[in-house]
């Protein structure tokens, strides 16, 4: 993936189920927790799917927005100055 801003980065992991997130990030070899730690709190009850994917795509946009060094898109058109 080619990200240019971090829009870009929520835009791609936004429509990603449990699976395919942990699949697509693989290359990038991000350091947060790891699977097996998600997979053990939910096997345990302690938190669901949906929480745990929330969180750890969270976590994946604000570690590769600091590895490529990416901002935000300003989708606000400037206003002319009179």
């Amino acid at each position: 993936m080619k990200f240019k801003h971090i829009n870009d980065i929520e835009d791609w992991l936004e429509p990603m189920g449990y699976e395919t997130f942990w699949r697509e990030i693989r290359p990038y070899c991000l350091v947060m927790l790891p699977r097996e730690k998600c997979d053990a709190d939910m096997t345990n009850g302690d938190v669901d799917e949906e929480t745990v994917l929330y969180v750890m795509k969270n976590f994946a946009r604000i570690e590769l927005a600091a590895i490529f060094k990416l901002e935000w898109r300003n989708d606000v058109p400037m206003m002319a100055m009179h």
